[in-house]
């Protein structure tokens, strides 16, 4: 490896509403130190961030190791407050600014614009749920109900497409937005 760090992160999608899963995917290099290593999320809805206290250490091979895997809560995040030792809040969809930062912390970087989409996946598996798809011949009226659920999950997707990779924040919350409301709108009255 050449003189420096490549930091990275993941930000899995996850099915527990209670959790944002982070993992730590930096190369370190083995011969420079590690130092100050500094997660920062901001939740959305907020100006600053919350730092999450981090680790990395240099194992018996003379490796470092990152963090590893992370699973944050609405209490790391400053969201819940209260009760932290007995239950989880959720944490809602939204996009959260994410940034891992070793010293030098303003040069040794990278951030992340993660659209959440938890709540609004759990919504749309439920509705599929209702819909009770079964391995039948479809009426027209359920194959149509059947093309706006496509639609809707690829409006999710081009959401999370906008804000992570497209760095058009703005419009992957319109899209966000859009898919809730047009979710919200389908009903399980027709069937197979």
């Amino acid at each position: 490896m050449a003189g420096k760090h490549i930091l990275s992160l993941d930000i899995p999608q996850s099915s527990n509403c209670e959790i944002l899963p982070i993992v730590d995917t930096s190369d370190y290099n083995e011969n420079m130190g590690v130092s100050c290593p500094e997660l920062s999320i901001t939740a959305p809805g907020f100006n600053a961030p919350k730092v999450i206290p981090t680790t990395v250490t240099l194992n018996d091979e003379g490796i470092w190791e990152g963090f590893g895997r992370l699973n944050i809560t609405a209490c790391a995040l400053g969201l819940q407050t209260t009760s932290c030792s007995s239950s989880r809040n959720s944490i809602n969809d939204g996009i959260y600014i994410i940034k891992y930062s070793v010293s030098p912390n303003d040069k040794v970087y990278v951030e992340y614009n993660h659209l959440r989409v938890t709540e609004i996946l759990t919504t749309y598996y439920k509705k599929l749920c209702e819909l009770d798809v079964q391995p039948c011949q479809p009426s027209s009226e359920f194959q149509q109900v059947m093309a706006e659920m496509k639609y809707i999950r690829t409006l999710i997707d081009a959401a999370v497409a906008k804000v992570e990779y497209c760095q058009s924040p703005n419009e992957g919350l319109e899209l966000y937005n859009f898919a809730k409301t047009k979710l919200k709108k389908i009903t399980c009255e027709v069937c197979c």
